[in-house]
């Protein structure tokens, strides 16, 4: 077909095989190279020519965007990191199963293994909000032989002690709400906010009674056609918790920053840094705390306490996705730790163990519905 009868016959327009080649380029450099936003606003930008597109074609075409979409695109609400999350939420009226353990080894002092297991449900309420619910399993192996590493020493039993116990932990309600999008605008922005109650303690397995509320943010900026992905999570946790004869109120920063890139269709490699401190000086048998500033967070009481205790955190994070699952693996190394070291005496070295140990490996895996 010459270019005159092509104009004649489509009032001036391109020849659409003409078009529909170029949209067809589009689509696999996209699916190769691209994002799911990026890749839906790219098709809206194109949809004018679907309007000139013969029946069987425009059917081929619908049956090739799926494909090309789940080729080399990444899906909302995937963990690339351990404690990293991006901004993404769940597309309206889509559910998600999350199976995560993020296993802790090592307080310096004989063996301690913890595993936290958590099961969680995603749903997409719209396609900015996601509201997600889990709950939680603690696993607990240990037998240390430090004194001063409380309340494991205690609870174990003292010298020579042991304690091995998987129990239910507690649960958690959570919200995310995003604002921007790291596809669309400069940098992407979410908002989100956390209950959570726990009826057995992280550290080890004692029963507490402890309520936390969490006001959490979400950054996200991509490069090189979003095959490199950098995100920065941040939450306050304000937290209450009661044991027999002891009262904690507690501020604690929880901040975690990554990197990854999609080095082939599928498969992400990433870093990422965690540092993790709490503010709190507790309260036994009703006296007050002998050192520190106690912490407090009532309506007419607002306090910042005294930093107990800080620990760094880094290592590397490998994500496989396909279209209805995806898996992520971590594992971080405590790099730095310190505190206050009158209070603290497992302050170690530039490491820290009360809160915290020397290894930290994860896995999520995920379920798209």
């Amino acid at each position: 077909m010459n270019g005159l009868k092509c104009a004649a016959i489509h009032g001036g327009r391109k020849c659409f095989f003409r078009r529909q080649v170029n949209f067809l380029l589009t689509l696999i450099l996209i699916s190769g190279k691209s994002d799911q936003c990026k890749f839906c606003d790219s098709i809206a930008y194109e949809s004018h020519t679907m309007k000139y597109t013969p029946p069987a074609l425009r059917k081929s075409l619908s049956t090739l965007l799926p494909l090309c979409l789940v080729a080399g695109t990444a899906h909302a609400e995937e963990n690339l990191w351990l404690y990293v999350q991006g901004t993404d939420t769940r597309p309206k009226d889509s559910w998600e199963l999350k199976l995560s353990d993020i296993s802790r080894f090592d307080k310096g002092s004989g063996q301690y293994t913890f595993n936290d297991i958590r099961p969680e449900v995603e749903y997409g309420i719209t396609d900015r909000l996601t509201v997600g619910a889990e709950i939680m399993i603690f696993d607990h192996h240990y037998s240390v032989d430090n004194p001063d590493l409380n309340p494991m020493f205690d609870t174990q039993g003292g010298v020579g002690g042991e304690y091995d116990k998987t129990q239910y932990g507690g649960y958690e309600l959570s919200l995310k709400y995003n604002i921007f999008s790291p596809y669309k605008n400069f940098m992407g922005l979410s908002v989100g906010f956390a209950f959570e109650h726990r009826e057995a303690y992280r550290l080890d397995g004692a029963e507490i009674d402890q309520d936390s509320f969490v006001p959490i943010v979400y950054l996200q900026k991509n490069f090189l056609d979003n095959t490199l992905v950098t995100s920065f999570k941040g939450k306050i946790e304000f937290e209450r918790r009661e044991s027999p004869g002891v009262l904690e109120e507690e501020i604690a920063l929880d901040l975690a920053a990554g990197i990854a890139y999609r080095f082939m269709p599928k498969w992400y490699v990433g870093f990422e840094v965690r540092y993790q401190s709490d503010f709190l000086s507790p309260e036994v048998a009703g006296k007050p705390p002998d050192g520190g500033q106690q912490s407090s967070f009532d309506l007419t009481d607002f306090t910042w306490g005294s930093q107990f205790q800080y620990g760094t955190y880094m290592g590397p994070s490998i994500h496989y996705a396909e279209e209805k699952w995806w898996v992520t693996g971590s594992v971080l190394f405590q790099v730095a730790g310190g505190g206050d070291e009158k209070r603290n005496p497992t302050i170690s070295g530039g490491k820290v163990y009360d809160e915290h140990e020397r290894v930290h490996l994860g896995l999520t895996v995920g379920f798209n519905f």
